[in-house]
């Protein structure tokens, strides 16, 4: 769980990087690869959830 919430973390300050590249500086690659880690949160925020529930059992 831990190891999970670490990934999550690290794709956040990813997205936020290249979210910001996109709308600051106007890098428009930066949308691309800001799309791209918003789908990898999905799948970690789908993973996250299906644990956590397991873990409440």
């Amino acid at each position: 769980m831990k190891d999970l919430v670490a990934k999550i973390n690290a794709e956040i300050e990813t997205f936020k990087t290249e979210s910001e590249s996109l709308t600051e500086k106007g890098i428009k690659a930066a949308g691309a690869r800001a799309r791209k880690s918003s789908l990898e949160l999905e799948k970690l925020f789908k993973e996250f959830r299906k644990v956590s529930i397991a873990e409440s059992k």
